[in-house]
C-alpha cells in the first residue's frame, strides 16, 4: 500500500513539473499579451523579418526582455506611444530561454511551409 502510494506521488510530481516547464510561456508570455491588441505571434513574425535565424531571434527576444528600451524595440513607433515600453521581466534566464524555446517552436514557419 505504502509502495503504491509513493509511486503515485512520484507519478503526479512529474507530470507536474513536466507541465509548469511547458506552460512557463502560457503562465507568462500570453497572460500578459492577451491584453494587448496585437496578438502575440505578430511579435515573432517581425523579430523573424529581422533577425532570420533562431539564434538570432532568440537572442535579441532575450537582450530585449531583460532590458526593454526604445531603442531595442521592434515595434513602431505609434505602438510604444499607445503602449509603452515592455516592462523588464521577472522570468529569471532559464526560465526566459524556456518561454523563448516554447514560443519559437509555437510560431517557426521553417518546416510548416509547403
Amino acid at each position: 500500500m505504502v509502495r503504491t502510494i509513493f509511486i503515485t506521488f512520484i507519478l503526479i510530481s512529474f507530470v507536474n513539473a513536466k507541465q509548469t516547464k511547458q506552460n512557463v510561456y502560457e503562465s507568462t508570455c500570453v497572460k500578459c499579451h492577451k491584453k494587448l491588441p496585437v496578438s502575440i505571434d505578430k511579435y515573432f513574425y517581425r523579430y523573424l523579418l529581422k533577425y532570420s535565424s533562431q539564434k538570432d531571434v532568440n537572442k535579441a527576444m532575450f537582450s530585449y526582455m531583460q532590458n526593454p528600451s526604445k531603442a531595442m524595440t521592434i515595434m513602431p513607433q505609434a505602438f510604444i506611444k499607445r503602449f509603452g515600453v515592455k516592462k523588464k521581466t521577472k522570468l529569471s534566464s532559464k526560465e526566459l530561454q524556456e518561454a523563448l524555446d516554447i514560443y519559437w517552436e509555437k510560431y517557426k514557419v521553417f518546416g510548416k511551409l509547403k
